[in-house]
């Protein structure tokens, strides 16, 4: 993975921290799908000025519902490609990060599963999967990886992390972004954590398999696992999870006695997911 500047990796806390607590106009919520290609050597991300830098949510303002709302536009944003803008997101959006802001000190040096709906499924506590570690979901259905890079500085880094474990991607493949812009946004949220103070430790999971009748057709999938791959070789900080051919039948596509729908895992898969991440959070205080 490549190594930002100290410098760079304060852009985009500053470009997270406008993102996390911008107030939408009133007018109606329009989808988005700017799935522009980049590559993980060339993405850029605009640093803003210091004016433009909000302090974090004060309990009054979660309490208004003002903190946390979606971003109206892309203009400003770290990363490339979809941002989730339906009027159902938008209220998942808001609703699960304000009760987030509401319990920093709860979820502080917490082991922080990030991602989507699948992470968002597995409940608060992760199933009771992993007694023996505190833990904290930071999932949003529907997300995708700009969404993460967006409300990264606020739902993770604040909490100061001992490990954090990354599932993110498929949402972006849906909605028709190419394997190479999705692996460029998680090469900016890996180094993101990186550049913390200690680096943060992660643990990266390959996309898991769904279905071309999802629209998430396992060549799309296959290849950014690749990427994934690339991302994290000779980064000893950073884990990949091999959680792709565990759950692919013969075609690599999910299996519906694990995934019902072919995108969510059932209690079974949810198992095999927690069996195959347990070995890599071995040790973990």
């Amino acid at each position: 993975m490549n190594r930002l500047s100290k410098s760079f990796a304060g852009w985009i806390w500053g470009a997270l921290l406008l993102a996390s607590c911008v107030t939408p106009p009133a007018n109606k919520a329009r989808a988005t799908d700017s799935a522009t290609a980049a590559s993980t050597q060339s993405t850029n991300v605009s640093a803003p000025s210091a004016a433009a830098i909000a302090p974090a949510p004060s309990v009054a303002e979660v309490d208004a519902g003002t903190c946390c709302n979606l971003p109206e536009t892309d203009e400003g944003l770290p990363g490339a490609g979809p941002i989730q803008r339906a009027e159902w997101f938008r209220k998942i959006w808001i609703e699960r990060r304000s009760a987030w802001a509401l319990r920093k000190e709860q979820d502080r040096g917490a082991v922080i599963f990030l991602g989507d709906s699948i992470t968002q499924g597995w409940g608060d506590d992760m199933g009771k999967s992993f007694a023996e570690l505190k833990v904290a979901n930071r999932g949003i259905s529907g997300d995708t990886t700009r969404g993460v890079l967006i409300r990264l500085k606020e739902d993770v880094i604040s909490l100061h992390p001992k490990v954090v474990v990354l599932l993110i991607g498929t949402n972006d493949i849906s909605n028709a972004a190419e394997p190479e812009t999705i692996a460029s946004n998680v090469n900016l949220i890996l180094a993101a954590l990186q550049a913390e103070t200690p680096p943060i430790s992660v643990k990266l999971c390959e996309v898991f398999p769904s279905s071309a009748a999802k629209k998430r057709p396992k060549e799309k999938i296959m290849r950014l696992n690749q990427l994934y791959a690339a991302l994290v070789k000779s980064n000893p900080r950073v884990t990949l999870v091999h959680t792709w051919a565990i759950f692919a039948d013969k075609a690599g596509d999910a299996k519906e006695s694990e995934f019902p729908d072919l995108l969510h895992p059932n209690q079974a898969g949810y198992e095999k997911w927690a069996k195959a991440l347990r070995p890599v959070l071995n040790g973990t205080p």
